[in-house]
């Protein structure tokens, strides 16, 4: 048989969470407990319930429907068929996609392996000269059980449509006779062995493979072992779906690597980078509920990444603002002094030893632009951000932001700094000052129009902003009468589950499903489409392709959306461990 190159792994692999159809579940092909400890990614396939537990749940339902049928076709088309070179004659039938699909029934393993770090000699010099090709340790394990025929076939058929056809030779790794297909990128290695079907792009990750799976390792030497999956551990090992990214020692990771005369290794350092230990999550099906988790675990101390995210606030100050009719809303809460501070680490690091001062000139030419210090500037924002949709078929005129602030009249001095000539009018109205800004074209530029205005309302704690005035007006109104009128937060699915999480979050987000016109957004999306498409043919750029409508979209009755599907609704928050997420779709 053909070998399989590992490229030609990864759309099956990612085709395989959305399309897998009625498979038993199944015990993973490698599970952490059998992984090379210098695995630095894994994502696991464990396989979806049967017939009767997919029509229970709300997702798989949606997904198995009838009308669903032209969004899977496009998807399993689009990766299956991804480059985008291919000629026409090679891409796959409509037929062949479903065929293959059937592959997708089967549980796998998808992950890479990073490389040995090298052995230094006593000067400190490094004993290997650097890899060519670069290290590739991608590996792929499926269990190939009832699929042989078609995994054959499929194989073929990929490996027909290479350009350039590879070098083909049989080794013996570990006692198994392994195909090694060689190309001008490299070599990757396929067997099949038993009950799986393993790729992998180096010979050694391939022989560790085969050993592992053979039980020829000692589990000891496991990744399951680490210390890193030990801390993630409790969001893995279970469910539909998992992953987990290990964030290796980036010291000796980074310590020869070089982006043209700048060290790696002192940017990552300064970024304490090496506080961040994993990314880890996993999805499971509860009846007819779908949940998320994951996770971005380490030591979440002041002066690390985890600077990024702000500790949070229970009651987001942009709610107040949503009505309870809101399609959807979603809130986040970041940290601008702590990114700032990072910013400045990282760039004083980039600069040779008894140069750093330059970092400083930048933080001059920031303080020009904006007329005051950049930390000032920083203080002047809370850090969150926020939007909602009130229009049924998702109409952006009807889409709003919000940016909380603190201190208007001194936000109110920077805007007109940064903006300049763009504002085109500013006017207030009670403590509300609306603000129209040109995004296109300057004022007093003689003979320069202006174009794409975008509004801003502020008030003494936000700055709201839409395309059009109207749409500040009614938000405004509807804060205005609160009192009277009740809000998103008292709607109860937007509480549900909200006792379970900590006081203090720094994400929260709701989509309505059952409030979406979604004939209406299906006929504004094709006339979006079509306006798109008329534009570009006029006054086409030397890059621009026209705009389409996709055929799925024509095809489908989105309608279908709604029939299974209520809500969606997410929270985010920060402990001490890191950021943790958690997200319902009923």
């Amino acid at each position: 048989m053909k070998t399989l190159n590992v490229r030609t792994l990864l759309p099956i692999a990612a085709l395989l969470c959305l399309a897998a159809a009625n498979p038993a579940r199944a015990q993973a092909p490698l599970e952490p407990a059998q992984m090379s400890p210098r695995t630095l990614f894994y994502l696991i396939w464990h396989g979806v319930p049967g017939a009767e537990a997919r029509k229970a749940n709300a997702l798989l339902a949606l997904w198995d429907d009838a009308d669903f049928a032209p969004v899977r076709s496009a998807l399993a088309a689009g990766m299956l068929n991804s480059s985008a070179d291919k000629p026409a004659q090679a891409k796959l039938t409509p037929e062949q996609v479903q065929e293959f699909a059937g592959l997708l029934e089967n549980s796998f393993t998808l992950g890479y392996v990073s490389e040995p770090v090298r052995r230094k000699l006593s000067n400190g010099a490094v004993s290997e000269e650097p890899r060519t090709p670069a290290w590739n340790g991608m590996f792929f394990v499926y269990d190939r059980t009832g699929k042989e025929m078609v995994l054959t076939k499929a194989i073929l058929l990929l490996r027909m449509q290479e350009k350039e056809a590879p070098q083909i030779s049989q080794v013996n790794i570990g006692g198994v006779q392994v195909l090694k297909s060689e190309s001008k990128t490299g070599a990757t290695y396929w067997a099949e062995h038993g009950k799986y079907a393993v790729g992998a792009g180096e010979r050694t990750v391939m022989e560790e493979i085969l050993g592992r799976l053979d039980g020829k390792v000692p589990a000891a030497a496991a990744l399951a072992q680490s210390a890193a999956y030990q801390e993630a551990k409790g969001n893995l090992g279970s469910g539909l779906l998992e992953f987990f990214l290990r964030v290796p020692d980036l010291k000796n990771l980074a310590a020869d690597s070089k982006t043209g005369a700048m060290q790696v290794g002192p940017l990552l350092e300064a970024a304490k980078l090496d506080a961040v230990h994993s990314v880890s999550g996993h999805i499971t099906f509860e009846g007819a509920k779908t949940h998320v988790q994951g996770a971005i675990l380490g030591n979440a101390v002041p002066g690390t990444p985890f600077d990024i995210w702000s500790a949070g606030q229970a009651s987001p100050a942009s709610l107040t603002f949503v009505p309870a009719d809101a399609i959807s809303y979603n809130s986040m809460q970041v940290n601008f002094q702590g990114i700032y501070d990072t910013v400045k680490r990282v760039a004083r690091a980039a600069f040779p030893q008894g140069q750093q001062g330059n970092a400083d000139l930048i933080d001059t030419i920031a303080q020009q632009k904006l007329g005051m210090p950049v930390p000032d500037a920083i203080g002047l924002l809370s850090g969150e951000f926020a939007s909602m949709q009130m229009s049924p078929s998702m109409d952006f005129t009807k889409q709003v932001y919000f940016f909380g602030i603190r201190k208007k009249p001194e936000t109110l001095k920077l805007m007109r700094t940064v903006f300049s000539d763009q504002i085109t009018s500013e006017r207030n109205e009670g403590d509300v000052t609306f603000v129209k800004i040109s995004l296109g074209g300057k004022q007093g530029t003689a003979g320069v129009a202006q174009w794409n205005f975008f509004n801003l309302a502020v008030t003494p704690d936000m700055i709201l902003g839409s395309s059009r005035v109207e749409t500040l007006r009614e938000v405004l109104a509807n804060r205005a009468h609160a009192s009277t009128t009740a809000g998103l937060a008292s709607v109860p699915q937007f509480q549900a589950r909200r006792g379970q999480f900590p006081e203090n979050l720094s994400g929260l987000s709701y989509f309505d499903f059952q409030k979406v016109d979604w004939q209406g957004v299906k006929d504004r999306w094709i006339a979006e489409a079509k306006k798109s498409s008329v534009a570009k043919t006029v006054s086409p750029s030397k890059d621009g392709v026209p705009s389409i409508v996709p055929d799925w979209l024509e095809r489908m009755n989105l309608q279908v959306v709604a029939r299974h599907l209520h809500y969606s609704s997410s929270v985010s928050w920060k402990d001490s461990k890191g950021i943790h997420w958690d997200q319902w779709v009923e």
